[in-house]
């Protein structure tokens, strides 16, 4: 592919994901981070994880996002009595003028561009894990058969932290699956009164579709491509190196209160989003600060406290800031 139409390609990817932020800031006041993070994800083709106390705007988030793009939406409201073949589907018997019966796939919610998993950790275990074949693999397998996602597939979950009571915490490995945990925090006062002024008036905004799913597969395709330099991709790995306990690269946080660190799929996910927020800003080389910008969202869900850890009181976002103060962009000699 020539210079010139690289150049072309990221322009335009920069003017869509522009347009993307703009039209979801139409309704969602604040949030600015929350906003880029999940955008990323889309563009990376990874899933997210939204967590927050209720009524911050989580779920207007992700319908916002649903009403910008030209994509299939679907929520499931997770609940303790949802069943796996609630939102995968389930085959029936189907009868044909001639009176010929035969089974036939009635697909579920999940078959939709965007799946919106309100409360996830509200379901059982079982029904958690029917999302695991989805999100890693883009299929889902009733009997014996394996029905293909739609392209593009992305899931954005939302738990609330506080209230605990009948709820089932989310396992590790499926935890691994979604690329960054989004912390939707409370407005200030500024943003509130911006709130209040939207949606108490007669004029309720409306988000305009902006972008269509063959801009989102092509934005995909085009961040794959996004260079990355030896040393900066280097510089990515010792981040994920550095979350595991008595490693070379480890700081003193996490030889003293972690039990386990970051997967691979950490710095996988550290360098595809540099390449988006690299395209995202005109750029087509990848920089340390892209890899430094979303360390928090990639790391703070993959690491897991040991029993120090959890007594002390400390939060794996502590963790994550010392590791990124700890670790040089200069490979060590």
């Amino acid at each position: 592919m020539s210079d010139n139409l690289l150049e072309g390609r990221a322009a335009q990817f920069a003017r869509d994901f522009a347009a993307l932020r703009q039209a979801v800031g139409t309704v969602i006041v604040g949030h600015d981070d929350v906003v880029e993070g999940v955008l990323t994800a889309l563009f990376v083709g990874g899933h997210c994880l939204l967590e927050g106390v209720p009524g911050l705007g989580k779920t207007l988030l992700v319908r916002s996002l649903s009403d910008a793009l030209d994509l299939a939406f679907a929520r499931v409201q997770f609940t303790p009595d949802l069943m796996p073949a609630d939102i995968i589907g389930t085959n029936l018997i189907a009868e044909d003028d001639a009176g010929r019966r035969s089974f036939r796939f009635q697909p579920g919610p999940l078959f939709a561009n965007i799946v919106l998993a309100d409360e996830v950790n509200r379901a059982t275990p079982k029904t958690q894990s029917a999302l695991l074949e989805a999100m890693q693999e883009r299929t889902a397998t009733v009997g014996r058969t394996t029905h293909a996602l739609p392209a593009p597939f992305f899931v954005l979950a939302t738990q609330n932290p506080i209230e605990m009571e009948g709820t089932y915490p989310l396992p590790e490995a499926q935890l691994d699956r979604f690329l960054f945990k989004l912390i939707v925090r409370y407005s200030n006062r500024e943003e509130l009164n911006a709130i209040l002024e939207r949606t108490t008036e007669a004029a309720t905004p409306r988000v305009e579709r902006v972008v269509d799913g063959a801009h989102v597969l092509g934005g995909q395709e085009l961040a794959r491509q996004v260079v990355v330099a030896p040393h900066v991709r280097d510089y990515a790995a010792r981040l994920a190196l550095a979350t595991h306990p008595q490693g070379e690269f480890a700081v003193d946080l996490v030889n003293r209160f972690l039990r386990y660190g970051a997967s691979p799929r950490a710095a996988q996910a550290l360098v595809l989003a540099g390449k988006v927020r690299a395209l995202a800003s005109g750029r087509f080389n990848v920089s340390f600060e892209d890899i430094r910008h979303f360390a928090q969202p990639v790391l703070r869900h993959r690491l897991i406290l040991n029993f120090e850890g959890e007594a002390e009181g400390i939060t794996t976002d502590q963790i994550v800031a010392q590791v990124i103060q700890g670790t040089p962009t200069s490979a060590p000699d």
